[in-house]
């Protein structure tokens, strides 16, 4: 049942990952500026940008294909695995938020966005970490069944 419900919001994740990559791609400027380094800055092309985004969320979404073949028995990895792809779903989402706010002409506090941004980021290493937590667990405390009780 939990890994039907994270199926739905998997699909929605990227959903909206790719609505909010094309809707921003739509105000970028032609150089899409990535990094400041003092004061020149690292830039790429608005379509090098949006391809190299569009590859890695699809190759990062089609690994959870490649794990419902490989992994078809085992529904608490696929879950959390499903799970992971989400995290990475909304760090992507807010990501490139921050790219099309950086490269748009409007004054804005980015201290104000940090949270968000290293929030994701603090959520896909706690979702990442969390399944050798919990392999670890099942070791200690395997599952019992209820007649044993």
């Amino acid at each position: 049942m939990v890994l039907r419900i994270f199926k739905a919001i998997w699909f929605l994740s990227m959903l909206a990952t790719l609505g909010v990559l094309l809707l921003n791609y739509a105000s970028l400027p032609q150089t899409v500026a990535v990094q400041e380094d003092g004061i020149s800055q690292v830039s790429i092309g608005k379509e090098a940008f949006f391809y190299l985004c569009m590859g890695l969320l699809a190759l990062i979404n089609v690994l959870v294909f490649i794990m419902n073949k490989v992994y078809p028995k085992q529904i608490d990895f696929r879950t959390w695995f499903y799970g992971l792809v989400i995290t990475f779903n909304i760090f992507f989402i807010i990501s490139i938020s921050l790219i099309n706010v950086y490269n748009s002409s409007e004054r804005f506090n980015y201290n104000n966005i940090a949270f968000a941004v290293y929030g994701s980021l603090g959520l896909v290493i706690l979702w990442t970490v969390a399944w050798p937590v919990y392999v670890i667990y099942l070791k200690f405390f395997p599952k019992q069944s209820i007649s044993e009780v």
